[in-house]
């Protein structure tokens, strides 16, 4: 029997709970992979609580419940989840291993899948647990697989092949370089279990996340060059295995950790920012050694190569002239007061693949009308979805997947009639202010992106504002939109990747914002490319490529509070727009670029 609503699946989780002998368990949005985005078969959080944000967990007792979210979704917890059902927690304040050893009683015992939480917070969690007399206990298959009904199946759409002439080296050159990096730290194997790890180690793509190329599968590298895949074998092609060549054997997925516990006196390499609980506890089950080392992929695959690098360009100036025919559509249609927030994402879409080559999204549109654009992290639905008000401020945050390039950008603009507040100008133009001053920044080598995140808020800062999320992250070579290990953001605060220097190659985001609650919200996102700085300089200096190229909405900007520099920038950034897009455009669209980057 179909369990249609939320209070009949906690209810049922609590069932099972009770026939395992458990007193609690934890749910996190996540998979075996520990990816940013899951599969609908791994969307059990969403099931059980009807929560779809991209990050939250949750914490089930007897007769207790809680949600926990950060502040990015404070808002759109309160509207989805039942307050009569889960508590509301926030994440940093507290966390459902905190909460659970303050509700649940001596003696209890919280269940856990190793298989979707990392080893670190297994290990906190039980240290925490062990002095208020609680057992943390992994268990045997999920319990809410057990009572969800109607679970969709994972994925099993075709693994494909990565052509070299995108990815810019063979998968045999990269098998050899981590080989090589084994046999230097004297390892016997790695785990790479992230998928855009595995995905850019074979040159393999897929369709089994949404937004996202990848295919649900492991690898196993060894210090000899070989690699064994665990992969479903309805996923496997002849193009695949004859891509894949003698050196990668293909299991079963199966068979992944019968192999891990079969590794008994290997040494393994296992990155434990990126392998779930589940994995630790198969090797050393099997008697392997474990040592926790990055995940030797993440580097090279972070510094783009230079075939990679003119896949950004190209990518970006398709993606540019498509995002382009959409403001002007938008200029046109949304003051009508008849285009709401999903129509505006669908168009934005259908422009998109209308150049023939899109693949995909790189994550759902944020497309964000009026108060909604106070929210960093909106995402539309079918509930939430308000017409875009005329004489209002919209920002859309979007991207796309093309083979030879990732893409993401936001545009804030002005829907009229009417002319926006004086503080919306100054605000967005104190955004503009940090983003160019990001942008023309110079800086030495291995510079940190934490020691950058300040030039993107000063002006914000003088201005007695600022915003909550990081000003860039890294970008994947048609993969994963955010892509580590290089982040611009605070230091210290609570994502990792502050402290990853900045080498040449690396892709970034740039895009400081400013949200006011419950009224309008502002970001201007480009992305970039770390490259030598081409100054005089005593030693290696770097500085920003832009690569995104798409007009700014002058309407939303105070000239006079702009130095000279920054004019000089907006010109000369508008002036390559033009150069770029227009060629790729005819007609009245052509006619409105051409207007908009005017010299301001």
């Amino acid at each position: 029997m179909l369990m249609q609503t939320y209070e009949a699946r906690l209810d049922g989780l609590r069932k099972e709970l009770g026939r395992r002998g458990l007193d609690g368990f934890v749910i996190p949005i996540s998979d075996e992979h520990m990816s940013e985005y899951v599969g609908s078969y791994a969307q059990r959080l969403k099931w059980l609580t009807g929560f779809g944000g991209s990050a939250g967990s949750a914490a089930v007792l007897k007769d207790a419940a809680a949600m926990f979210t950060d502040g990015r979704y404070t808002v759109q917890v309160r509207e989805q989840v039942d307050g009569k059902l889960y508590d509301y927690e926030d994440v940093p304040a507290t966390s459902p291993a905190k909460w659970i050893a303050a509700h649940a009683p001596q003696g209890a015992k919280i269940g856990y899948d190793a298989w979707l939480h990392g080893i670190g917070w297994a290990e906190d969690a039980e240290k925490l647990f062990a002095k208020k007399g609680i057992e943390l206990v992994p268990v045997d298959g999920n319990p809410i697989d057990a009572i969800w009904d109607d679970r969709p199946e994972a994925s099993l759409a075709a693994a494909v092949p990565h052509a070299d002439e995108h990815a810019g080296r063979s998968s045999a050159d990269k098998r050899a370089e981590i080989a090589d990096w084994l046999k230097n730290e004297g390892y016997d194997a790695t785990v790479i279990s992230a998928l855009d790890s595995v995905a850019w180690l074979l040159n393999m793509r897929g369709a089994d996340v949404d937004n996202t190329p990848v295919s649900l599968s492991y690898v196993l590298a060894h210090a000899d060059g070989t690699a064994e895949l665990f992969i479903a074998p309805d996923k496997v092609t002849p193009e695949l295995t004859k891509h894949l060549g003698n050196a990668v054997t293909v299991r079963n997925r199966d068979e992944f950790q019968p192999a891990l516990e079969a590794l008994r006196g290997k040494t393994v390499a296992v990155d434990p920012n990126h392998a779930v609980a589940g994995i630790f506890h198969a090797l050393t089950a099997g008697g392997a050694k474990v040592v926790r080392d990055a995940d030797p992929t993440v580097l090279p695959k972070a510094i783009k190569n230079p075939a990679e690098q003119q896949g950004h360009r190209d990518a970006q100036a398709r993606d540019g002239a498509a995002v382009s025919r959409f403001l002007r559509w938008i200029s046109i249609e949304a003051p009508k007061g008849r285009v709401d927030e999903l129509t505006a994402a669908a168009k934005l879409r259908e422009f998109r693949e209308a150049g023939g080559v899109l693949k995909d999204a790189s994550f759902d549109t944020i497309s964000a009308a009026g108060p909604h654009a106070a929210l960093p992290h909106y995402k539309v639905d079918e509930d939430s979805n308000i017409p875009i008000p005329p004489s209002s401020i919209y920002l859309v945050d979007s991207g796309g997947q093309y083979l030879d390039g990732t893409t993401d950008i936001t545009r804030t603009v002005w829907v009229g009639p009417g002319e926006p507040s004086a503080e919306m100008v100054e605000r967005n133009t104190r955004v503009l202010k940090g983003h160019i001053q990001l942008d023309m920044q110079k800086f030495p080598d291995r510079t940190s992106g934490g020691a950058l995140d300040a030039l993107a808020r000063m002006h914000l800062w003088n201005g007695g504002v600022d915003y909550g999320h990081g000003t860039g992250h890294g970008v994947g070579s048609y993969l994963s939109v955010h892509e580590g290990p290089q982040r611009i953001s605070k230091p210290g605060g609570a994502f990792p990747g502050t402290e990853t220097e900045l080498r040449e190659g690396m892709i970034l985001s740039n895009e400081p914002g400013y949200y006011k609650a419950g009224a309008y919200g502002i970001r201007i996102e480009n992305l970039v490319l770390v490259v030598p700085a081409g100054i005089e300089s005593e030693g290696d200096y770097l500085g920003f490529e832009t690569l995104t190229f798409v007009p700014l909405d002058r309407r939303l900007v105070d000239k006079d509070l702009l130095s000279p520099a920054e004019i000089g920038w907006w010109n000369d950034y508008h002036a390559k727009v033009r150069d770029i897009v227009a060629p790729q455009l005819d007609g009245a669209d052509l006619e409105w670029l051409e207007a908009e980057c005017a010299p301001l």
